[in-house]
């Protein structure tokens, strides 16, 4: 890969992104990088040809136009498709950017990678902020001062940030909720998800103590917002130039939906529903009795299959099974509004926090596309996602997110129909929540899957070309040793290329500016940042 950099500017940036892949474990070259040798760094793929392209910078500005020789195809746009020139470019920074005890890890790489990021004309990148290192120790007690480092850092290169204020924990980075409030979940019984085994989802609160005074005598929801005015006060010099955007977590690894998998990372079946915590339980007695129908408030469904059983192995999902029964239709109903409760309250919470900033709120939704093709969509189900007599069963959703002047974030862009199983299809459901947004006119915000998908960046290119939807920010997940690596790198800025078109002014033209050339190559190491 042959890169030429024009101006010494863009090329004292450039050999930041060396430092990135020096970081990452990459191996420069075959000698030690020093005098002209620094400026060729081999950048090989094991399995093919060398491939070649050029970024052309102007000197004035960190814009660029990649110029890719290898046949890799650029996607032409046609008469039905929207210019993309306009959509913003985020990419997400690593789960663990920020450590459990508040230090900023790989800055050296992270700081030369946003440099990098910067010259190829990305326009911010995403920082997860997670409560359980802010507010670690005590109730009330905020630390900022790894994220404010990062801000700055993020400030200074001359990109925007994207702030997700992260109210779950996360098993790949370590970091759980806040210590005290750990500490609250071994003592007091009810406050985690949990299903019919009585295991326990230790990552997220159950959304039924949102306003249950479980934390030391406040609710969830009164800690949120102290959470959110603190970084709407910490932040103030930040906001609206440097953060232009905030994500609010809305349940599992940020996403609002009930944490039907747990435990199950293959996800071979449709999950399991999370209804048996104390809370969860007491509120679905209320609702039985208030209902005529005592008896269902006993527990949730007796014959939904397990976590790995195929939703067909018991009655529950069936064509003609218990979901499509009365029961079914009370049990659903119950179990989808309190997530529909949930989303409303959190959303209204970081509205009134941090109104009149002029910085949007987004919310992530999940891409449920697993079985989507039965009836009985089970995996949405399970999830907290229904709605009787064939209703839009994300109506309510996007209603509350319309209300709130939120926008919906939707992940899964990158995936098609061709290379999934027959019973599931993510393009449909991806147009179905489009055509939701849309008609409550709830702006999309698009990202891709946390898994390389076949593909991917053409499928991202053509979601983005949609010019029903209208998306015009998309946020790349995210930063990390695979993203790094030789043959996604260089996907990468092919698709960035497939965004934008930049051309140099004329006196850039016209400058006689010395050229430097760059070969970045793969080699061996251990990779120091976390993928996500």
């Amino acid at each position: 890969m042959e890169v030429s950099v024009i101006g010494n500017s863009q090329t004292r940036i450039f050999r930041g992104a060396e430092l990135a892949y020096k970081e990452l474990g990459f191996r420069f070259g075959s000698v030690v990088i020093s005098g002209e040798s620094r400026n060729k760094v081999t950048f090989l793929s094991q399995s093919s040809r060398l491939k070649d392209f050029s970024i052309r910078c102007s000197p004035r500005s960190v814009k660029c136009e990649a110029i890719v020789s290898d046949g890799v195809p650029f996607l032409n746009s046609t008469p039905k498709s929207r210019s993309l020139d306009s959509v913003k470019l985020f990419v997400g920074l690593p789960l663990d950017t920020v450590s459990g005890c508040n230090n900023v890890n790989h800055l050296k790489a992270i700081t030369a990678g946003l440099k990098a990021l910067k010259l190829l004309g990305v326009e911010g990148i995403e920082l997860p902020i997670f409560w359980g290192v802010v507010e670690k120790e005590a109730s009330g007690k905020y630390d900022w001062s790894g994220y404010l480092a990062v801000a700055e850092i993020v400030k200074k290169v001359g990109l925007k940030l994207h702030a997700s204020l992260s109210f779950h924990g996360s098993k790949q980075t370590d970091i759980g909720l806040p210590d005290w409030v750990a500490e609250i979940g071994e003592a007091v019984p009810g406050v985690y998800f949990t299903d019919r085994y009585g295991q326990q989802y230790k990552d997220c609160l159950s959304f039924a103590v949102d306003d249950v005074p479980v934390l030391d005598g406040k609710t969830p929801m009164e800690v949120y917002r102290g959470f959110c005015e603190s970084f709407k006060t910490v932040f103030s010099d930040y906001m609206g130039n440097t953060i232009t955007g905030i994500t609010l977590g809305l349940g599992p690894d940020g996403e609002l939906r009930y944490p039907s998998h747990q435990h199950d990372a293959k996800r071979s079946g449709a999950g399991e529903f999370q209804c048996y915590d104390k809370h969860m339980l007491s509120a679905l007695k209320s609702y039985a009795e208030s209902s005529g129908n005592p008896l269902w408030g006993l527990g949730g469904p007796h014959d939904a299959p397990a976590y790995d059983q195929q939703p067909h192995s018991s009655a529950f999902f069936s064509d003609g099974g218990s979901w499509e029964t009365q029961y079914g239709e009370f049990f659903l109903s119950w179990y989808s509004s309190l997530l529909t409760s949930h989303a409303d309250r959190v959303l209204s919470v970081a509205s009134s926090a941090f109104s009149g900033i002029g910085v949007p709120l987004c919310g992530k939704l999940p891409l449920l596309h697993q079985w989507n093709k039965l009836r009985s969509q089970p995996s949405e189900l399970t999830a907290g996602f229904y709605s009787p007599n064939g209703q839009d069963r994300y109506e309510a959703i996007t209603e509350i997110f319309a209300k709130n002047s939120c926008r919906m974030i939707i992940p899964g862009m990158d995936l098609s129909d061709e290379h999934q199983s027959p019973l599931s299809s993510p393009e449909s459901l991806l147009a179905h929540l489009k055509t939701s947004c849309k008609k409550q006119g709830v702006v999309v915000s698009g990202q891709n899957s946390s898994a390389p998908a076949p593909g991917g960046f053409e499928r991202i290119v053509e979601n983005l070309k949609d010019e029903n939807a209208g998306i015009d920010l998309f946020t790349y997940q995210r930063m990390g040793a695979l993203f790094f690596s030789p043959e996604h790198f260089h996907d990468f800025t092919v698709f960035v290329r497939n965004l934008s078109q930049f051309e140099l002014s004329s006196d850039d033209q016209a400058a006689e500016v010395e050229t430097n050339t760059v070969n970045i190559g793969s080699g061996t190491g251990a990779p120091s940042l976390q993928a996500a």
